[in-house]
């Protein structure tokens, strides 16, 4: 009688739903090729900014090196990068480093303007806004500290 009454209960079908089934493995190698393709592009992105870098790499060039260091190059040889770099941190101060080493290259930026500027011959500063920063009166009259002491 307990057998009579498993075999008359309903089962769960077994020819489910397609997705159901196999959606966590289509899934599962979307991911995977995703993450292919996009190892591939950066490994490619990254392999063009190393060439370019090589080929802008003259002596003579500033560069900055991962410590934070800035010098100009020397010497340096973009074809076998297992050979030291030659950094030229002060004049005459020359520092062998690892090819490697060198973070990029730097543009000369533009010159910074001071807030305040000195006006050759004259001993007034003005500043960016228009003030006049000299400590003798705007008539031209001599100061009281201007006078000879006796």
């Amino acid at each position: 009688m307990l057998l009579l009454a498993q075999q008359n209960t309903p089962q769960a079908p077994t020819g489910g739903n397609f997705f159901t089934d196999y959606g966590l493995l289509i899934l599962l190698a979307a991911l995977l090729v995703f993450m292919f393709i996009s190892s591939r592009r950066r490994t490619k992105k990254m392999k063009e900014q190393q060439e370019q870098k090589a080929q802008q790499m003259v002596p003579g060039v500033k560069v900055l090196l991962q410590g934070g260091l800035y010098g100009t190059i020397v010497e340096y040889d973009p074809t076998d990068l297992s050979k030291p770099a030659h950094v030229e941190l002060a004049p005459g101060l020359v520092v062998e480093v690892h090819s490697q080493a060198i973070l990029r290259i730097v543009e000369d930026e533009e010159p910074v303007v001071e807030e305040t500027e000195q006006v050759a011959g004259d001993d007034v500063i003005v500043s960016r806004d228009e003030t006049i920063l000299d400590s003798r009166p705007a008539d031209g009259t001599p100061d009281a500290d201007d006078k000879p002491k006796a």
